[in-house]
């Protein structure tokens, strides 16, 4: 069990740390016979623990760096504090990048090993959890690389570990399929800026995007085609080509989707200056859709707000809540706001209007880890409502002024972001917008070939509240220490349609990273020797 001794203010931090990183911890009290002693304080407590982790940015004889990269075999991990170096060595497994300077030092004496690591643990955990990473250290899972040292480091110095890792049973991790409904059709825009955007890229951009080889002769066809027919759209006669409903159910069959619907049509809201963007107001209402919402619930699919003002006005909050509530007649209901407002402050309003989760935390102009993590995490500022973070969206993937991919270059960022859910676990959360499969973008067969992509890796497709859910489950189960072992408690009543949780268990003897594997169930206890 490993023993915690920081300070008081980053016990929040702390817990939650060891929600995400879930193996036995405790806080440390004096006296208690230790094991493993993880600390961030300048003193450093009278201890027999065989294993001593000091995490500071502190050093005495080099200047500390901030906003610096280490290299940990191969990788980059960002350290967005101070970090501390103890001079050259070549054979460290823990570099900083540019001087190439040890950030670790290890010592061993009478049976106690002393290592330190360069920077404050729980610093940066509440970095990644509330402020986020810039766009450049977007495709690094930071948080999930600090726990892989953290349990790299414990397994080094022989120790055996036990760890409930975030990943379902029977599937090797979560992939989320999500839908920001920003439009519902093209019929509803009579010569605003939306109709004339649709005209300039199906025609004259389709044009150009065939040149680039964005675009081939039959997408090019299809957009012509579409352009032409819209006069008889806005007749009547002629099919809205942008009301693509019942093709996500056709795709998805047999998957689970979330769809972000706005509640109140011509609602821009008002950014953090108070400012209005009036092309952030959409031209539907969530009435207005009541019977394809009906139909997407009764194909399995979950009905979330997709936010205007819920980020910064509990009460407007509650508002719009209320109203997709009494349209998806749902109890609990999940927000992901429009256009990604948030800043820090939105999680205890969005919590406070009642929100069961949030799923805006995520990049426009880019694809990744704003919170450095795949996994669903508690945001700091709350007491329950999780957040479920979004990881890659259609628009910042091909829009010109965001990453501008093709498919080929689209393929090989998302297949590492698979790799990387599969190493790790957790979540894939995926947004495709509502019209996104539809001229004039047509990312259909790009969206088709990435949802086999996540089948073939052993995906399991929840709605986005199935998969918060799924991490509540995972989070209730605890550990306890009773006469030197430690037993994992599980709650007694659970959803029996999610799926179950794993225990790994990770021995001195075996080869360096293998582990045995339990399928854990409800109203079960298993002690283990500490």
């Amino acid at each position: 069990m490993i023993s915690v001794f920081a300070k008081d203010e980053e016990q929040p931090v702390i817990r939650e740390f060891f929600e995400l990183f879930k193996t036995p911890w405790e806080f440390f009290v004096a006296g208690n016979e230790v094991e493993i002693l993880l600390c961030t304080r300048t003193e450093i407590p009278q201890t027999n623990a065989k294993l001593v982790l000091i995490y500071t940015g502190e050093n005495q004889t080099n200047s500390p760096r901030a906003n610096t990269t280490l290299n940990y075999r191969g990788e980059k991990i960002p350290v967005y504090g101070s970090c501390a170096t103890f001079g050259k060595n070549v054979e460290s497994e823990l570099q900083e990048e540019f001087l190439q300077l040890s950030a670790i030092q290890k010592a061993a004496a009478n049976g106690q090993t002393i290592i330190r690591i360069g920077y404050d643990l729980f610093s940066e955990i509440r970095h990644l959890l509330t402020i986020g990473q810039p766009t450049n250290h977007a495709r690094i899972p930071t948080l999930e690389l600090h726990i892989t040292l953290l349990r790299d480091l414990i397994l080094a110095a022989k120790i055996p570990l036990v760890e409930i890792p975030p990943i379902p049973a029977a599937h090797n991790f979560i992939a989320c399929l999500t839908h920001d409904v920003d439009h519902v059709g093209i019929r509803n825009h009579k010569c605003d800026h939306t109709m004339f955007g649709f005209l300039y890229r199906a025609t004259i951009g389709s044009v150009l995007d065939g040149f680039r080889g964005r675009k081939t002769a039959a997408q090019l066809w299809k957009n012509w085609s579409a352009a032409g027919s819209l006069p008889l759209v806005h007749l009547g006669l002629a099919e809205d080509f942008w009301y693509q409903f019942d093709r996500y159910v056709e795709i998805e069959k047999g998957l689970n989707s979330t769809f972000f619907v706005v509640p109140n049509k011509g609602d821009s809201g008002e950014d953090v200056n108070g400012r209005r963007h009036l092309k952030r107001a959409t031209e539907y209402d969530v009435d207005d859709i009541r019977d394809e919402l009906k139909k997407l619930r009764a194909n399995g699919n979950e009905i979330g707000l997709h936010g205007i003002d819920a980020w910064r006005d509990r009460d407007k909050g509650r508002a719009e809540k209320e109203k997709i509530s009494r349209s998806n007649g749902a109890a609990e209901t999940g927000v992901r706001m429009h256009w990604l407002y948030f800043n820090e402050q939105s999680p205890a309003i969005l919590e406070a209007a009642g929100f069961d989760y949030d799923s805006t935390v995520g990049y426009n102009q880019t694809v990744g880890y704003r919170a450095g993590t795949t996994q669903v995490f508690k945001p700091l500022s709350v007491s329950k409502m999780l957040e479920l973070p979004m990881h890659v969206m259609d628009t910042a993937l091909f829009y010109p002024s965001y990453l501008n991919l093709s498919p080929k270059q689209a393929e090989k960022i998302v297949g590492k972001l698979i790799q990387n859910a599969v190493r790790f676990g957790g979540t894939l959360t995926v947004n495709w917008h509502d019209r996104s499969i539809a001229p004039e973008r047509l990312w259909d067969d790009f969206y088709i070939q990435f949802l086999e992509s996540l089948k073939k890796e052993g995906a399991w497709f929840p709605t986005a509240s199935q998969a918060v859910a799924w991490f509540k489950k995972r989070r209730a189960a605890t550990f306890e220490k009773i006469n030197g072992a430690v037993k994992i408690k599980l709650p007694v009543h659970g959803d029996e349609n999610l799926p179950g949780l794993r225990l790994r268990t990770f021995k001195p003897t075996e080869t360096a990273g293998k582990f045995t594997e339990t399928i854990l169930t409800d109203d079960m206890e298993i002690g283990l020797a500490a």
